[in-house]
């Protein structure tokens, strides 16, 4: 994956929460507009945020990280706000997509992935939805290098919107933009940040 275990179980160490505890706004602006709750799978999902509130509105949820700490501070999340999530350990460029069934969205939440294993993670989860399912995704794109608001510095790492379309194929963009954004999400993503977002639905379900 983009990062050793034991870097993000450093991390996710101090007691607070790295990004915070509240969900991402792009991901909060989506699921609060979803017509009914499903089966919803996180990647890369560290301490829990955007699974805790999911699960808060009635989302069947499985999160996948490979940091303990983070999935130890999401348990301690669900609890605190009396909900139930499954967590899984796992490198999600080997993680079975299939194990999963038929899902009804994939958020990918700042899952920055290296090149040789990208794509194929994204061809995954394309494989990995209902007939009707969604992608929902928020990541740094190559713009981010100049800002000091987070996110890998390696190039390789960054996603571009027509890199992403390509990684996709198969699903239909109901949204697809690269811009900038105002982050507030814990000490580890604070000011400016230039960052792409994709909603994107199987096409065979249309």
């Amino acid at each position: 994956m983009n990062y050793p275990a034991d870097f993000w179980n450093d991390k996710f160490a101090a007691a607070s929460y790295l990004y915070g505890t509240s969900p991402n706004s792009y991901f909060k602006e989506q699921i609060d507009v979803a017509p009914k709750p499903g089966r919803l799978l996180l990647l890369a999902e560290g301490e829990g945020r955007n699974a805790v509130y999911a699960a808060g509105k009635g989302w069947e949820v499985t999160a996948v990280d490979f940091s303990k700490k983070g999935r130890e501070k999401a348990l301690q999340l669900a609890d605190l706000h009396g909900v139930e999530i499954n967590y899984l350990i796992a490198d999600i460029a080997e993680l079975n997509f299939s194990a999963f069934g038929q899902l009804d969205v994939i958020g990918l939440f700042y899952a920055h992935f290296p090149s040789q294993t990208r794509r194929q993670i994204h061809q995954n989860c394309v494989t990995a939805l209902s007939p009707t399912g969604k992608v929902w995704l928020e990541a740094f794109n190559p713009k981010q290098l100049s800002r000091q608001s987070g996110g890998p510095k390696n190039p390789d790492m960054l996603y571009t919107k027509e890199l992403l379309l390509t990684d996709f194929q198969g699903l239909t963009a109901h949204e697809a933009i690269e811009t900038a954004v105002n982050l507030e999400e814990g000490p580890g993503h604070q000011g400016l940040g230039e960052v792409v977002r994709l909603s994107l639905v199987n096409s065979t379900g249309k």
